[in-house]
């Protein structure tokens, strides 16, 4: 792939579903239009943790990703290869609740058409007491749209239980869909803009205060899941043309673009739906189609009824994608011996990794019974404790390790970015409403899966024990 293919398949992994089902979201976050700031802010915590990634994929060009970033940032002897044991098994949980958020999200755009579909059924809150740690608490919810989340899981499991040839034709669909649905969305707000909506700030909106740092971390956080994917290109690297130059301008390329067309879609729908009823939505978990509740404003029921369809087809889409790509990380460290010798299993047949779609899908399938801002809460604590920060620290780290390292592209003011990826992943971790709740599911993650390393490393003579063995 050259410069503007890379860029494109790193904009469709980038958009997906994600700006259709969080606006909401965000807006309930912060309680009004200066929720845009939020994703003003995401923008630019995406363009310093990119430049993170832009170096790393530049000096390391080759399949992988944030796997074998990790492995050589810390050592792929010794600390590296527990912390990249980390990454996968992270992976293990990040993975099915992305791809879960966009079956809620599909559900959620569905009941335009079938209301009935967020009838809740039952819910209910349980809680571990994790001694030192607090409560560790766990909501679930069942409605119509629980059930149809969790068909669309298995259904999707279906379809890739064969040899995947048309993963090329199915992202050039999804790149015209996404583009062409977000370029009628901004044409449609730009002939109806109404700025007295668009402006209409809530009082104190902008006081700085404890109120609106804790909104802006947790309208930070939903920024950060939608813009998530800048990243992908790294993981793409044997496939690339001139990757030491076009993986940092296709990295920095579809961030300025995609935050572009984020801002003006943004902004286009508040000039149209009064944000407190979007808010409302949000704070309800119901509701969350506010795409069509625009078209529905601007053109009527017909042009509603087909930009819900097309997010629904874009929401598919993007769990096809994420379902077949993710599949195939724990089978790559597998194979590598640093993960469960299961996930290295290939279908008799169709030389697929079957065992690791299957476990994907059983996992994913049990994350849509969350509710969608939980899930995306969860998603993106685990990631930044687990992934985002080591790396940027690691970067910090390679440089000192490994002067010698070749590197074609360099992280511009070096290493004010990597400090301030770190200073933004902190601020959304500590500044949201009950963000303990989803620290200790990263904490209780973390030990886990340190737990589950040292034992199989003792049992495989691996460090730290190899050089205990061999002295015995």
């Amino acid at each position: 792939m050259g410069l503007w293919s890379a860029t494109a398949l790193n904009m469709i992994d980038m958009i997906g579903v994600g700006p259709f089902i969080t606006m909401p979201l965000v807006l309930s976050a912060m309680g009004g239009p200066q929720a845009l700031l939020g994703w003003i802010a995401g923008a630019l915590l995406a363009v310093c943790d990119g430049l993170v990634s832009a170096e790393l994929g530049a000096a390391l060009p080759a399949s992988g990703g944030s796997y074998r970033y990790l492995r050589e940032m810390y050592g792929p002897q010794k600390w590296g290869r527990l912390i990249s044991f980390l990454f996968i098994w992270q992976v293990s949980f990040s993975a099915p609740l992305s791809i879960a958020t966009g079956c809620i999200g599909l559900a959620g755009y569905a009941a335009y058409y079938w209301p009935e579909l967020e009838t809740v059924y039952a819910h209910h809150d349980a809680a571990v007491n994790i001694p030192w740690a607090g409560p560790l608490q766990v909501s679930w919810i069942v409605t119509p749209g629980t059930a149809l989340a969790v068909v669309i899981c298995f259904f999707t499991v279906l379809l890739l239980y064969r040899r995947i040839t048309v993963i090329s034709r199915l992202s050039k669909i999804l790149w015209f869909g996404v583009m062409g649905t977000i370029g009628w969305i901004i044409f449609a707000g730009l002939t109806h803009f109404n700025a007295a909506l668009a402006l209409d700030f809530p009082p104190a909106a902008f006081k700085l205060s404890h109120e609106f740092l804790v909104g802006l971390g947790g309208a930070m956080l939903v920024a950060t899941y939608d813009y998530w994917g800048y990243y992908n290109v790294c993981f793409l690297g044997d496939e690339i043309k001139d990757p030491e130059k076009n993986i940092p301008r296709a990295l920095l390329l579809s961030i300025l673009l995609v935050a572009c067309l984020y801002l003006a879609m943004n902004v286009c729908i508040l000039a149209v739906v009064p944000w407190r009823e979007m808010v409302h939505a949000g704070q309800n978990n119901s509701g969350l189609y506010v795409v069509s509740l625009f078209m529905q404003r601007v053109y009527g029921d017909w042009a509603a009824r087909l930009v819900t369809g097309l997010v629904i087809a874009t929401a598919f889409a993007s769990v096809f994608s994420l379902m077949l790509g993710y599949s195939r990380v724990p089978y790559a460290a597998a194979k590598d011996g640093n993960y469960f010798k299961a996930f290295a299993k290939l279908h008799p047949k169709h030389r697929f990794p079957h065992i690791s779609l299957l476990a994907l899908g059983v996992v994913a399938a049990a994350f849509c019974f969350l509710r969608l801002k939980d899930a995306i809460a969860a998603l993106v604590v685990i990631r930044l404790i687990l992934q985002f920060l080591v790396q940027a620290v690691g970067l910090i780290v390679l440089r000192i390790r490994r002067p010698d390292l070749p590197r074609p592209f360099k992280m511009w003011l070096y290493p004010l970015p990597a400090l301030l990826a770190c200073a933004g992943f902190l601020f959304i971790l500590f500044n949201r409403k009950n963000w303990e709740k989803e620290m200790r599911y990263a904490a209780v993650i973390l030990l886990t899966g340190v737990i589950i390393y040292l034992i199989r490393a003792w049992k495989d003579s691996q460090w730290p024990f190899a050089l205990a063995k061999v002295k015995t």
